[in-house]
């Protein structure tokens, strides 16, 4: 019960029950609204100071059930209660306003962090939460968050995605560098950057490339579609390290050659995604993530990959429940939509939809925590949320008929968000 005992206790302490009145910070939204090349340094608001220490790192140790069994246990079930009641009292009240500005409140972020969603995959030997991997129960909160909005959901877990990176792949000396500021107080923002701007792009054959120096590396490239990259003090990058195939790199923003340029997109938009643009990026050799490992990219890739499919599904849930009791009340002819058969039917198969990308996620995670292969149950869940989760979508948006067009709805910006899953590559890690 530690874990959820310990969220609880934070969530006391934070104002998450409180209602928000949503601010618009003027910078981000004057940096968001730029659609022309208008680039900008790093955010720069602390040091971090490089630990020498020679000890092991610490990890989490492999869930061992012996069985598959996708019933919750009773701390997830608390873990997701209070991100639920998260997610649907804050999140979903401001989702239109944060979609249209842009940005995710700070007052929000500092919520969500509050609910300790740094701690979940960070030992407890460096000050976190867990004692063993856990990727379902950071399934169940990424579909809960996504819930209720899925943009303002990948903007609060997006730090903890970068702390998971460092629990699963980071060294001792790199874990007493950077582990204690996400256990702490003043948690910093962070992303993981993955993606490229070009057509049928491949994590793992990347343009961004990192070259041996004496001392280190110098990366050059440009990632794409990277979660609130204007406010990151610390990056996760990959690049294709030459002679040894793709790894990650730990690039503070304060690193001479890297800069920000804000990538409107058409979801996704309170993530304030944004291109990081690397030109002769120098970094010391112990900034290498996992030992340029090619499992650990891997790893990283399917991870990532999990935490999309889980917002996809948080999402389709979304459009489910909306769009029921719509068909129900809306009436033509004479009578509720609901009982044409074409309605009822479009209804059924988005229910049946759901539930064959929850299942196949859940699958996956369960694999990933017991430190099992998931390749593959990785990729059946993938190919399945991108695709019924864009057609579940575009379903929502037919069955409002017109109402499915205007902003009066949710369902038009669900639609932005799902067609995200096919293309987004890292980002988030389950």
């Amino acid at each position: 019960m530690g874990s959820a005992l310990a969220v609880l206790n934070k969530l006391a302490q934070s104002r998450v029950i409180d209602r928000l009145g949503m601010r618009k910070p003027a910078e981000r939204a004057v940096f968001e609204a730029t659609r022309t090349g208008f680039r900008t340094v790093g955010a720069v608001s602390r040091t971090f100071t490089r630990q020498t220490g020679s000890g092991s790192p610490t990890r989490l140790t492999d869930r061992r059930s012996g069985r598959f069994d996708l019933t919750p246990t009773e701390d997830q079930e608390m873990i997701v209660g209070v991100v639920r009641e998260f997610a649907d009292d804050v999140l979903r009240p401001g989702a239109e306003r944060a979609d249209a500005a842009s940005v995710t409140p700070d007052d929000v972020l500092e919520q969500a962090l509050e609910l300790g969603l740094t701690l979940l995959e960070v030992p407890e030997d460096a000050g976190g939460l867990g004692s063993e991997r856990s990727a379902t129960t950071a399934v169940l909160v990424a579909e809960a968050l996504a819930h209720g909005d899925m943009g303002m959901a990948v903007a609060c877990l997006s730090p903890a995605s970068v702390a998971t990176a460092l629990s699963l792949w980071g060294d001792g000396a790199q874990q007493q560098t950077y582990l204690p500021t996400f256990t702490g107080s003043e948690i910093p923002a962070a992303a993981l950057a993955v993606g490229e701007p070009r057509p049928l792009f491949d994590p793992f054959e990347l343009d961004t490339t990192a070259v041996r120096t004496g001392d280190g590396f110098t990366l050059n490239g440009t990632k794409s579609m990277v979660v609130r990259a204007a406010d990151a003090e610390l990056f996760v990058v990959a690049a294709q390290l030459e002679d040894a195939g793709p790894a990650l790199f730990l690039v503070e923003s304060d690193s001479r050659g890297l800069e920000i340029e804000a990538e409107p997109a058409m979801g996704l938009r309170a993530a304030s995604l944004a291109r990081v643009i690397c030109t002769d990026v120098t970094l010391p050799w112990h900034t290498l993530l996992g030992d340029g490992q090619p499992d650990a990219y891997a790893e990283c890739v399917r991870l990532s990959r999990l935490a999309w499919c889980a917002l996809a599904v948080g999402t389709g849930q979304a459009v489910l429940d909306y769009v029921i009791p719509y068909v129900k009340e809306r009436e033509a002819f004479g009578e509720p939509i609901a009982h044409r058969q074409s309605v009822a039917f479009a209804v059924a198969n988005i229910g049946i939809e759901l539930e064959g990308m929850r299942l196949a996620t859940y699958r996956a995670a369960s694999r990933a925590e017991q430190g099992k292969d998931f390749a593959r149950e990785v990729a059946l869940a993938r190919r399945l949320c991108a695709e019924h989760g864009m057609r579940i979508g575009s379903d929502g948006v037919q069955l409002l008929g017109g109402h499915g067009f205007v902003k009066e709805h949710p369902v038009e910006r669900w639609y932005r968000d799902l067609r995200a899953i096919g293309l987004a590559e890292g980002g988030l890690l389950a």
